[in-house]
């Protein structure tokens, strides 16, 4: 089937594997967003990326 189309099976492998982790990073980012929508609070990796942004504006600012 994969040669009726005119691509071989690694080009196909690596196309499903790149459409399951966007798909996952999708489902992931939209479950994070329904939980802050219906609770109102903040998830834990949220707040360790702001720490980590918050780190790295004070670097920048010591320049």
């Amino acid at each position: 089937m994969l040669e009726e189309l005119g691509i071989s099976f690694g080009t196909a492998l690596i196309v499903l594997l790149a459409l399951y982790f966007i798909v996952k990073w999708a489902v992931r980012n939209g479950i994070k967003e329904a939980y802050r929508d219906i609770t109102g609070k903040v998830t834990t990796e949220d707040i360790e990326e702001e720490q980590v942004r918050n780190e790295l504006d004070l670097n920048e600012e010591e320049k």
